[in-house]
């Protein structure tokens, strides 16, 4: 009975991911924005009892570079638990977007370089820059969106992790006049474009010390950048966490206080 017990407690662990998954998938809705021969796959969670004569919040998260590419599903792997409690979706009643960037392109204007004495990748981010394919899909998915009569636009928000969150302070510089917050998780920015936000955008950034793929540095300098041009950003530094900060990030519990008391 015992090992009967074990097996089936093993099978459960097994399988309680996937069901989590399926339910993830589920819950998010499942939509397309085209721009001629571009297509930027997106899924959508509306709010319980949802009406459209109403008007929710919007916020769009950002995934990192390993869920790149068109199937529509990979970019719900981190931070969707979060959006998806009974407690959060009660108080915090809003349109939470997790749109996909192909697999050929990038959320931000990043250059890559090999460090020749550690032979780990230096990310080089451009000051004033075009935007790249993703990002000009997602501005553009962005402008249709808030179209629609049941967004609030005075409560825009935005956030993302690694390469997402690299996205979320290039879209801040890029719309400083629209987003009422922003969270970026293990990202970066160039120090030259904080001046773009620092005192537009409320900000809260987080970081893990011992991050072995985007070092902790990149969001150190723009929290320097940006309160030298006048901003007060929020900053979170996870001594013991890597490249995974989000995970702790996600479960901050006052991240979505401090995003919706944020309004332009």
């Amino acid at each position: 009975m015992k090992r009967r017990y074990v097996t089936l407690l093993l099978l459960f662990c097994l399988t309680f991911p996937v069901l989590l998954q399926a339910q993830t998938n589920k819950s998010f809705d499942r939509g397309s924005y085209i721009d001629k021969k571009d297509t930027l796959p997106y899924r959508i969670l509306f709010p319980r009892e949802f009406d459209p004569m109403k008007k929710y919040p919007l916020i769009i998260v950002l995934h990192g570079a390993g869920e790149r590419g068109n199937d529509n599903e990979a970019q719900l792997k981190y931070g969707t638990e979060l959006f998806l409690k009974d407690t959060i979706r009660q108080r915090y009643a809003a349109i939470v977007i997790y749109p996909q960037c192909p697999a050929s392109s990038y959320w931000s204007n990043v250059k890559f370089e090999k460090d020749s004495a550690t032979q780990k990748t230096k990310f080089v981010f451009q000051y004033d820059m075009p935007p790249t394919k993703a990002m000009q899909l997602l501005l553009g998915f962005i402008d249709d969106f808030l179209d629609k009569p049941f967004v609030n636009k005075h409560k825009v928000y935005v956030g993302g992790l690694s390469m997402g969150g690299m996205g979320t302070l290039e879209i801040i510089g890029r719309k400083p006049g629209l987003f009422a917050a922003a969270f970026a998780i293990c990202g970066g920015d160039n120090t030259l474009n904080a001046k773009k936000y620092a005192k537009k955008v409320p900000l809260w950034i987080f970081h893990g010390q011992k991050d072995s793929v985007v070092p902790y540095e990149h969001s150190e300098s723009i929290v320097r950048a940006i309160k030298d041009a006048g901003g007060e950003p929020r900053y979170t530094l996870y001594p013991n966490d890597d490249h995974n900060s989000w995970n702790d990030a996600f479960a901050e519990p006052d991240l979505m206080h401090w995003l919706f008391k944020n309004s332009k």
